[in-house]
Formats: structure tokens, C-alpha cells, sequence
């Protein structure tokens, strides 16, 4: 559970970074925004990961 928790924080602190992007056109937002989408990705990776392992185990 502390991985999809903090899944959700990071979209959440993400959210500025994204409005920044799309609504002022903000370079530098657009590439943390591009990081933080990478890293919910290896996040969600990881999450599934998890849930795979639990599910088969049982």
C-alpha cells in the first residue's frame, strides 16, 4: 500500500508542474512533468509487480 500512496502524492505534487506546462507554456514544467510521468510509470510497474506476486501466492 505505501507504493500506490505514494503514487498518488507524486500525481498530486505533479499537478503544478502540469498546469504550468499546459496553461503558461512553461518549458521547465514540461520537463518535470515529463520526469514525473516516467516515474509513475516505474511506479505503476512496480505496483503491478506486487500485485502479481500477491494474487499468484495465494
Amino acid at each position: 500500500m505505501q507504493k500506490f500512496t505514494a503514487l498518488k502524492e507524486l500525481i498530486e505534487t505533479t499537478e503544478q508542474d502540469a498546469a504550468a506546462f499546459y496553461e503558461k507554456g512553461n518549458k521547465a514544467a514540461g520537463t518535470r512533468l515529463r520526469n514525473a510521468m516516467q516515474q509513475l510509470k516505474v511506479t505503476a510497474t512496480d505496483i503491478r509487480k506486487e500485485v502479481t506476486e500477491k494474487k499468484n501466492a495465494k
